[in-house]
């Protein structure tokens, strides 16, 4: 695969740009394209997630088939997305990501086909998963470092913010959509759409200008050791680390409480499906605000109070949702829940794309989206606990043991404590490095300690 690329590397790699930088960022022509991509493609995910589940009952008819689907998907994800950061940090990654959402098309377009001649199995779909979930870590982690490359550091708040409000909107229409054509039409007219829409996000990055990671120095080494560089850059860029440590933590503790959802919604107040989808959606509605709150907000300097307050907020609110006696009261404090956790994680973000060299914006990436897969780890503890407890103690505790783990880990860390200032003097220049050279490039040539 990388030598498909190999001859785009001899072309100059463009700087993120300065120019203009603190121009709006839907003026700029790559981001809207950029952005027209990302809502194409996060709508279609999220819609075909349910697709999947209601054709794979369709053949089955048992529920493991549902967690075949879904396992079939996370785990090339979860295992191939450090792999997928190291590719593209050596490839162009405009047609990295072209060609990742062309193989969803053809997966697609494959099932489709199938449907249309009567003659899917499961097994197809097992299949085709498998391969959507092996593409994925090839866009997601070029698809971030296009989108910090196009906004530039002064404007990375912003631009997280609009992706992250993609993609909650996404989460709450794209299933409804797909499940309304389903009901209208069948399983083969939210195919044709997810096709069309797939295509869509690919035609949308023809528009988008070539992407590339700075030149490499040196000789061109293997890919585990160009996965080795970005851990041991990680390791030594200690306030990008303490950012990603921070970001893991709601995300193990209390974020797992989505899974027990159902069982919350039947003990605390006796509501079945309809009521769970009226969680979800309310959910998703609060990730939206919190989006639509940063980029309001702007690319103000003062990160880390808002982090770790808008964190502690998140906690505080998620317990008195869950321990709400009334079910639509309980919908406020949940909705302002996810809007609180939603702005700290944009926040967040944000920071960890400002303090990452561009060589190896993609290991980084790929490393947030392997940590945000571990949040199913949190989910055992929280079941046991709902399971002993009941799921409303349950979330309440886990919201005490977060805030706990903020207030510690603002208090123990001066790297945490000291983030403005260094962003701050990350947006102004890179004084701390020779022109040209990066913190990656002297790990690259420095003994392992």
């Amino acid at each position: 695969m990388c030598t498909a690329f190999s001859g785009a590397r001899s072309i100059s790699p463009p700087q993120p740009s300065q120019s203009g930088s603190d121009a709006p960022l839907l003026a700029d022509a790559q981001y809207r394209w950029l952005l027209a991509g990302n809502t194409a493609f996060f709508f279609a995910m999220n819609g075909q997630i349910l697709t999947r589940s209601i054709l794979a009952w369709d053949l089955v008819g048992e529920a493991t088939a549902l967690a075949y689907i879904n396992l079939v998907v996370a785990i090339p994800m979860l295992l191939g997305s450090l792999l997928g950061g190291a590719i593209t940090d050596r490839v162009e990654r405009r047609q990295l990501v072209i060609l990742g959402q062309s193989l969803i098309v053809l997966n697609e377009i494959t099932i489709l086909t199938l449907l249309l001649l009567g003659k899917l199995a499961f097994w197809h779909m097992l299949c085709t998963a498998f391969i959507t979930g092996c593409a994925f870590p090839l866009i997601m982690p070029a698809r971030m470092a296009i989108t910090a490359s196009v906004a530039g550091a002064s404007r990375m708040q912003r631009a997280m913010a609009y992706t992250g409000g993609v993609v909650n909107v996404s989460r709450i229409a794209g299933p409804a959509v797909m499940g309304l054509i389903i009901a209208q039409f069948s399983v083969i007219g939210a195919y044709v759409l997810s096709v069309a829409l797939y295509s869509i996000a690919v035609a949308c990055m023809l528009g988008v200008k070539p992407s590339f990671s700075s030149p490499q120095t040196g000789e061109r080494k293997s890919l585990m050791s160009d996965i080795g560089l970005g851990l041991r850059y990680v390791n030594r860029n200690r306030p990008l680390m303490m950012c990603i440590l921070f970001s893991l933590l709601p995300m193990l503790v209390a974020m797992p409480f989505q899974n027990i959802l159902v069982m919350l919604a039947e003990q605390a107040w006796q509501q079945g499906e309809q009521g769970v989808g009226l969680l979800i959606s309310t959910g998703g509605v609060g990730g939206v605000v919190g989006a639509l709150w940063i980029i309001r907000r702007g690319d103000t300097p003062h990160r880390l109070v808002f982090m770790v307050t808008a964190t502690l907020g998140f906690a505080v609110l998620l317990g008195a949702f869950a321990q709400t006696a009334y079910f639509l009261l309980a919908l406020l404090p949940l909705l302002l829940a996810n809007t609180f956790i939603s702005a700290a994680q944009t926040v967040n973000s944000a920071a960890v794309q400002i303090l990452t060299d561009e060589n190896v914006r993609g290991r980084v990436s790929s490393l947030m989206m392997a940590s945000f897969g571990l949040m199913p780890l949190g989910v055992f503890p929280m079941a046991i606990a709902a399971d002993h407890f009941g799921a409303a103690n349950a979330i309440t505790g886990a919201c005490a043991m977060l805030f706990v783990a903020v207030a510690l880990f603002y208090l123990l860390s001066p790297t945490f404590r000291s983030l403005d200032a260094t962003v701050s003097q990350r947006l102004e220049s890179d004084a701390a490095t020779k022109p040209g050279r990066s913190l990656a490039d002297d790990i690259a040539v420095a003994p392992i300690q």
